[in-house]
């Protein structure tokens, strides 16, 4: 054994990856710090062979912060993962449209990048085509029919430990394959066949991906548990029974198998029959009750997007069951009553205005924000100016701690994640998950996947408007956001992954390219804040593009904040991909250095 297997053996028990998805259960606290994978100690002991793919790190196994962006005239693909952008890219190129390359990026995802999203999961679509539609799919996962919330607590009335993120409770029923058939149906180009849009996916698992810095980390953080209960995913993603060293390559032929299925015949095939059969046994294996006939009647939603307007610009975005498309308008709402373009950014000023304003949406969040099939969510007063305007009203230059207001009382005036866009003004957006790294950890034997943990999003409390119920979706954070000019010509297309971090994370993206001018790459790098108002306070970047200092550190305890230094480059603070329509015609793309990100047009 090599030294640097000996080694990943020891970091597997002390390295902590954040689990951000998209999604996290109101009220709680953010995540523990994470910490960036020692790519040194994963350094292949020899040189593997160049695949010829443009890579997010160097020689040494280090990420690279720079080449995430691109420029192009004809089309535009921004994911988290290059081999998926690429995925992209080759439908596009091929004459399918936008939503096409986005169901490619999607199942391509999964592959490359399987322990944030694929088969197992699900998420959410914004479609904004160039002749004014705007549409927005619901694949978000739901509670299997046997399940309450009172799953989770043992003969005391408490939560046993794990129970709603790791093993069979913490599954939900997946959306993603019924999400991306209806989108393929309703919005898909007809040009191009479900298996001419799928097979890079199929390659690309029975070929195989390099290994990345963060998917190491990933195998690493959860090495024990692939080697115990957990084998049937050490068995897809351990190699001799280590983990796989940054600069491997990984195959799944399971996998490609299972999407070759879907590829001959839909959803059914993953629904039904055999799939449908090996899902329900591998989650009642491990103490689920997810039945066959749950997955059976698993139905994706078309619903109306939530819209707003900033400084003249239209923002489309995600509605119920996520929170953060309404939250992003709330906060731009109150934000628009200050000049953010004449503050620095990252000052103490500008900060503080950000986290008053998102403590304050995470107050609505956490009292209104549900299932609107099982709660009355007042979209309208969340995303209401004049509502927005109590909030401004009440910010001055110290810390508050802030309660949900009253958001019923006003009406309405004004109306992961990747990014694809064309030249003629077609834009999709999409943010898809499992839930926290490698999900509730179940892989489905003989097909490749692996089950989310997205119950994890309910509140363990009773109480909850957002509570555990059956048949019900939990609340998510996922924001894939499309903005357009004041005339409805495309301009913006953004999204990130990063739990709770998720909608504050876009908000700041969306200001810092509306309000300070910046390119979307620069808006991408730039230093990140969070504040949900617990004991943690504003979660900070103090290294990287335009860092919050020391000194501003030490004003904004001045003004009764409570500060932590999260360090450089953080995976907490999510993974932005994101496009802009330049006043050229040209479309530019970035992609976020925090993760494995890569922008590609043509």
């Amino acid at each position: 054994m090599s030294m640097k297997k000996m080694l990943a053996l020891l970091l597997a028990g002390a390295m902590t990856i954040s689990l951000a998805a998209c999604g996290s259960k109101t009220p709680d606290p953010p995540e523990v710090t994470p910490k960036a994978p020692v790519a040194s100690a994963s350094t292949p002991d020899e040189t593997p062979k160049d695949d010829g793919v443009w890579r997010p790190f160097n020689e040494k196994g280090e990420t690279i912060r720079t080449d995430r962006d691109a420029t192009g005239e004809n089309g535009m693909v921004a994911t988290s993962n290059v081999y998926a952008t690429m995925a992209g890219q080759k439908v596009l190129q091929e004459g399918g449209n936008a939503v096409d390359a986005a169901i490619a990026v999607c199942y391509a995802l999964g592959v490359a990048e399987p322990f944030t999203s694929g088969l197992g999961g699900g998420g959410f679509m914004v479609i904004h085509t160039a002749d004014g539609e705007n549409s927005f799919i619901d694949y978000r996962e739901v509670a299997s029919s046997g399940q309450t919330a009172e799953s989770w607590l043992d003969a005391s009335g408490n939560l046993i430990e794990n129970a709603n993120s790791v093993g069979g409770l913490a599954v939900g029923v997946p959306g993603e394959v019924a999400g991306l058939e209806l989108a393929l149906a309703e919005y898909g180009s007809g040009k191009l066949t479900r298996q001419q849009i799928m097979q890079p996916a199929i390659d690309l698992a029975n070929n195989g991906y390099v290994v990345s810095p963060t998917m190491y980390g990933a195998i690493a953080d959860e090495y024990e548990r692939m080697i115990g209960e957990y084998s049937e995913l050490g068995a897809y993603y351990l190699k001799d029974g280590l983990p796989y060293e940054v600069g491997d390559t990984v195959t799944n032929p399971d996998l490609a198998k299972t999407l070759q299925l879907i590829a001959d015949n839909g959803a059914d095939a993953f629904y039904q029959g055999p799939v449908a059969e090996a899902i329900a046994a591998a989650v009642q294996k491990h103490g689920g009750v997810m039945t066959v006939e749950d997955l059976a009647s698993y139905k994706p939603e078309e619903r109306v997007p939530v819209t707003g307007t900033y400084r003249g610009y239209q923002i489309i975005s995600a509605p119920p069951a996520s929170s953060g498309g309404t939250h992003i308008v709330e906060a731009l709402n109150v934000l628009e009553n200050y000049d953010i373009g004449s503050m620095t950014v990252n000052s103490a000023e500008y900060i503080h205005l950000f986290s008053e304003t998102f403590k304050a949406c995470f107050a609505d969040r956490a009292a209104y924000m549900a299932d609107t099939a099982f709660a009355e969510v007042p979209l309208e007063g969340l995303t209401s100016k004049d509502y927005a305007k109590t909030i401004y009203e009440r910010i001055n230059d110290q810390a508050q701690t802030w309660n949900a207001g009253d958001p019923f009382a006003y009406g309405h005036d004004s109306t992961t994640s990747f990014s694809i866009a064309d030249k003629e003004g077609n834009v999709v957006t999409v943010t898809q998950t499992i839930e926290c790294f490698w999900g509730s950890k179940i892989a489905v034997e003989g097909y490749g996947f692996i089950m989310n943990d997205e119950m994890h999003d309910f509140s363990t409390s009773l109480d909850s408007v957002n509570k555990l119920e059956p048949g019900k979706r939990p609340l998510s954070s996922m924001s894939p956001t499309v903005v357009l000019r004041e005339d409805g010509s495309s301009f913006m297309s953004v999204g990130s992954p990063g739990g709770v971090r998720i909608w504050p994370t876009v908000t700041q993206v969306i200001s810092h390219v509306i309000d300070h001018g910046m390119d979307i790459q620069e808006a991408i790098d730039t230093a990140r804040i969070f504040d949900n108002g617990t004991d943690t306070g504003i979660n900070y970047e103090s290294d990287g593009v335009t860092p919050i200092t020391p000194e501003v550190a030490a004003e904004l305890e001045a003004m009764g904040h409570t500060v932590t230094d999260k360090g450089a480059w953080q995976l907490f603070f999510g993974g932005v991909q994101g496009i802009v329509y330049q006043e050229d015609g040209t479309l530019r793309g970035g992609a976020d250095p925090r993760r494995d990100g890569k922008a590609l047009g043509f």
